[in-house]
């Protein structure tokens, strides 16, 4: 006679796995749970939290004049595929066109998550979202609204929900060290730049853009390890 387990002991086992389940999703970086991803700009938030601070929102970059950069369009025309490289040792990021160096930045990577690395494509563009995770537990807590000209990438090991990107950052300015959940922490001004340099091509007047087969998305490569700073 086959002994049967009581409904309760099955009813445990799924209630368990499904605690599992939502707190992977809860703790991965930016998980896109969390995330807007219609690129609008909210102006009902105008005030953000990093690690117990409490810091005003940047303001909407088509109010304060921002551009692309033309310069690089007429090299675009004619240079080869574009390609970032991220080196976390340096913190550094590289855009090039073929093996025309066409950008360089400081950058800032993984200090309370690790930045992965490997080979991405840039999948999904918002002019702006939010950002939340961390930890309040640990003070690591941290509510972005309005993160501006954000690029998320992924592959076959890293997927899009976990919500990797390089982004623009309003919270900090010390680029050049560590001092990210995962993602790559750039000036916005520069961060601007990139945007509007990579594919797939972000049409102004709109604000959000995805990778498709008639425009994929720029590769991302990310290598070295990052400095304990």
């Amino acid at each position: 006679m086959k002994k049967h387990l009581p409904l309760i002991v099955i009813s445990f086992v799924v209630t368990l796995s499904f605690i599992s389940y939502f707190t992977f999703f809860s703790n991965a970086q930016n998980s896109l749970k969390d995330l807007n991803l219609t690129g609008v700009y909210d102006v009902s938030k105008t005030t953000a939290l990093w690690h117990g601070q409490r810091i005003a929102v940047q303001g909407d970059m088509g109010n304060l004049g921002y551009k692309g950069d033309p310069d690089t369009d007429v090299l675009s025309a004619s240079a080869g595929e574009k390609r970032i490289e991220v080196d976390l040792s340096t913190q550094t990021l590289y855009a090039y066109e073929g093996d025309h160096k066409v950008y360089e930045f400081l950058v800032s990577t993984g200090k309370w998550g690790r930045t992965p690395t490997g080979e991405f494509t840039i999948w999904a563009k918002p002019k702006y979202t939010l950002m939340a995770g961390g930890s309040q537990a640990l003070g690591t807590y941290y509510y972005l609204p309005n993160v501006p000209f954000v690029q998320f990438f992924y592959n076959n090991s890293v997927s899009k929900w976990t919500g990797y990107s390089i982004h623009g950052t309003y919270w900090h300015d010390n680029f050049g060290h560590p001092m990210s959940h995962g993602c790559i922490n750039m000036k916005t001004e520069e961060a601007e730049k990139i945007f509007y340099w990579t594919n797939p091509v972000y049409k102004e007047g709109g604000w959000a853009t995805y990778a498709s087969a008639s425009d994929p998305g720029t590769k991302v490569i990310i290598y070295g390890e990052a400095p304990k700073d």
